[in-house]
């Protein structure tokens, strides 16, 4: 059983009123533990065990992100699996790769080995990096806890570095995935003249916490601007994995699963919705079956997939769109064009996605 379904277990036996049985359960968590040398985490749920008997079972789930780092990460449930993602060859070995690592981890260190443990994801936006983090985390059963930058990066002189100085500190007590999305924003290059001696300071202390971080807490940073990052990151991780816009080989793969999905005949094969959003990125393409699963389900039974997904392929295929050529004889009449018109052009034979 997962860690997850252990904990997901222990607040049903706290909300039914079954102490022996979490009592029971709790302590053949703590045995395990304890036998892992995790005495921080076996402490925290012999505390949590302790509030529950003294408060009753509310206190479970307020005890399982401590109040130190609750305003800083945030836990989300990983569902998304590994095998529902369309990912580029290379991509897919190197994670089969770090999950096989992860689960054998005793054996590696047995040889003096660590299984690998910081990883790197750049490309586009929309293309995988995040549901990459989460069905990494659903692969290896661990807690998903992403980073809130919000929360984080405060104002004052020494305030971010320690506030990330606590989420490190509590990732070193469980074995999870930690993922921080848009990781330039904190993992600036310090080269950079435009940039405070606070950031350099963040991106110092930030490269330390990494570096200190046990295998069995699996970092994962995504960036859609690499180029931004300081030039220390990048050794730091022992994985670093493009996710490109999809192929048409991927769009076919994704539709083709998509389109198994739908009850009767669609009208259309994979091959020919993949060409029509040639150039699209993975959220573009996930974004027009949301759409089509919705008017599937408001017409309640009157519209058939067929009509749902042509009538959604000719309302994007005319979405609102701005080309290159429009916006040059724009801006000679307008100087100062508005932000909103600053549109890239949508690649001949696409529609153009996103909101």
């Amino acid at each position: 059983m997962s860690r997850s379904d252990l904990v997901i277990k222990l607040v049903e036996a706290g909300a039914q009123g079954d102490r022996p049985m979490l009592r029971r359960t709790v302590e053949a968590i703590v045995a395990e533990e304890r036998a892992k040398q995790h005495h921080t985490f076996a402490d925290r749920l012999s505390g949590a065990l302790a509030s529950v008997e003294r408060a009753g079972p509310k206190a479970v789930a307020g005890t399982h992100l401590p109040d130190r780092v609750r305003e800083f990460v945030v836990e989300v449930p990983a569902r998304r699996a590994l095998a529902e993602l369309v990912l580029p060859e290379h991509v897919q070995e190197a994670c089969d790769e770090l999950i096989g690592e992860q689960r054998s981890g005793n054996l590696l260190r047995a040889h003096g080995l660590e299984p690998r443990h910081r990883v790197l994801l750049a490309g586009p936006p929309g293309n995988g990096k995040t549901s990459l983090a989460e069905a990494l985390a659903e692969a290896l059963a661990v807690p998903f806890f992403v980073v809130r930058y919000e929360s984080v990066i405060g104002s004052y002189l020494g305030e971010t570095a320690t506030r990330l100085k606590r989420v490190f500190d509590y990732a070193r007590t469980t074995p999870c995935v930690l993922f921080f999305d848009e990781f330039d924003a904190v993992g600036k290059e310090r080269g950079d003249l435009h940039e405070t001696g606070e950031i350099k300071r963040v991106v110092s202390s930030l490269l330390l916490q990494v570096d200190d971080l046990p295998s069995y807490t699996v970092v994962v940073c995504a960036t859609n601007h690499p180029e931004l990052l300081d030039r220390a990151v990048w050794r730091r991780f022992q994985l670093r994995l493009e996710l490109p816009n999809p192929s048409q080989d991927q769009l076919k793969r994704w539709f083709e699963t998509f389109l198994s999905r739908l009850d009767g005949k669609v009208g259309f094969s994979a091959a020919a919705l993949s060409s029509k959003f040639r150039g699209a990125s993975f959220a573009e393409v996930e974004q027009f079956s949301l759409d089509v699963q919705r008017r599937l389900v408001l017409s309640l039974g009157a519209m058939t997939a067929r009509d749902a997904l042509a009538r959604q392929l000719q309302q994007w295929t005319r979405r609102f769109v701005i080309s290159a050529d429009a916006k040059e004889r724009d801006g000679d009449q307008a100087p100062n064009p508005p932000p909103q018109t600053h549109r890239r052009k949508a690649p001949q034979g696409r529609p153009e996605g996103g909101s």
